[in-house]
């Protein structure tokens, strides 16, 4: 049975556990050691700009003996109005998993619906589910299990968010959200969540005693006109050291980057000790190479 990997909820909470434990194995293990994709291609396809994205599974594809061909959409037929659904087929037929990093989730969903090999959302408009892998495997690495404790979300209730909202069903902590008015999380996915999700009336309340900060950027792209609505929006929702102050003194912050120093997080905050950004910039890559090794059914 093909596996796709669409939002977090694709997976189930063992598998979602096996794969970020599993990246931490493979970050391990010695340069050049293990080269288990030999003769697999995964085709990218990007709307979207993207560093980490393409970075991660381009060079996670080369370490293991892969291959990763880039797919500018502007540089294909789809930027032709080719259906999705004959993109799916073609390149499922040529290449042995398809990521694809674009505005529409139900696009994604047509594309899988056609493919014959995994198709793997390396961001849509609702959701960012390889982030969230990386997300949890940097927690773990430096706090242990998250089971039971809580992270606080901080500002927009994007697609990261959303994605958070599904690990803490799956990982069995509890996410604080909190949001300026008009940016709140999706109503349908917090109230699937029952009790693994609380909504917070500030930012102060939502970080009080939490394990783990986390924010992103307050204007995503697409988004660029609204910036400075968006700045008077979100004023009191920047996590700044009195923010993290209200946390547990242990807690960390995580950001999926790319940052906006003095808007969303203070500089002190993200280049200060309790920042662990880098990490989990670098942890896309290996939670990415260990879900392509459990997409293609190589996972141990």
């Amino acid at each position: 049975m093909i596996r796709h990997f669409l939002r977090l909820s694709d997976l189930s909470p063992a598998e979602a556990r096996a794969i970020v434990q599993r990246a931490t194995v493979l970050k391990g293990l010695p340069d050049a050691q293990h080269r288990p994709f030999i003769g697999k291609t995964l085709a990218m396809i990007f709307t979207k700009n993207s560093t980490r994205t393409r970075v991660s599974f381009e060079s996670g594809m080369a370490r293991f003996g892969g291959h990763a061909l880039f797919l500018s959409a502007g540089a294909t037929q789809l930027g032709r109005d080719e259906p999705l659904s004959d993109t799916a087929q073609v390149l499922s037929r040529m290449c042995h998993a398809i990521m694809i990093r674009n505005d529409s989730q139900r696009d994604q969903e047509e594309l899988a619906r056609y493919s014959r090999v995994p198709v793997i959302n390396g961001l849509s408009d609702l959701h960012h589910p390889c982030q969230l892998l990386a997300d949890l495997q940097t927690w773990f690495e430096h706090r242990g299990d998250p089971r039971g404790k809580i992270a606080a979300w901080i500002g927009d209730g994007n697609n990261v968010c959303h994605s958070f909202i599904e690990a803490a069903q799956l990982f069995g902590f509890t996410l604080r959200i909190a949001t300026p008015k008009g940016y709140e999380a999706d109503a349908q996915l917090v109230a699937q969540a029952g009790s693994a999700v609380q909504l917070s009336a500030s930012a102060a309340e939502a970080a009080s005693g939490a394990d783990l900060i986390v924010t992103d950027t307050w204007t995503s792209m697409g988004q660029e006109a609204e910036q400075q609505k968006r700045l008077r929006d979100f004023a009191g929702f920047q996590v700044d050291a009195a923010l993290m102050a209200r946390a547990k003194a242990d807690a960390i912050f995580l950001h999926c980057l790319p940052a906006h120093r003095g808007e969303e997080v203070s500089a002190e905050v993200i280049d200060g000790p309790q920042s662990v950004i880098y990490d989990e910039a670098e942890n896309r890559m290996w939670a990415q190479l260990a879900l392509l090794e459990f997409l293609w059914g190589q996972q141990p």
